[in-house]
């Protein structure tokens, strides 16, 4: 069955939505995978089976120290 949602589930909660708002964030990682591909976000995975992730690991998995509260 195709996902018809653009948008991923938990981005009101995501903290790429905040960083993105912020101005931390570039928006290419916003685009690609919150209002795109989702399915293939680590971070969405990882959600999905309750796995704990740093608030600053982008959707690729990689973590960005400059991301920080």
């Amino acid at each position: 069955m195709a996902n018809q949602n653009k948008t991923c589930k938990w981005y009101p909660l995501c903290p790429m939505k905040r960083f993105y708002e912020s101005g931390k964030l570039d928006a290419k990682w916003v685009e690609g995978y919150c209002h795109g591909n989702w399915e293939s976000c680590v971070r969405y995975q990882m959600e999905e089976h309750g796995e704990m992730h740093p608030d600053n690991m982008l959707p690729d998995g990689t973590v960005d120290e400059n991301l920080r509260r």
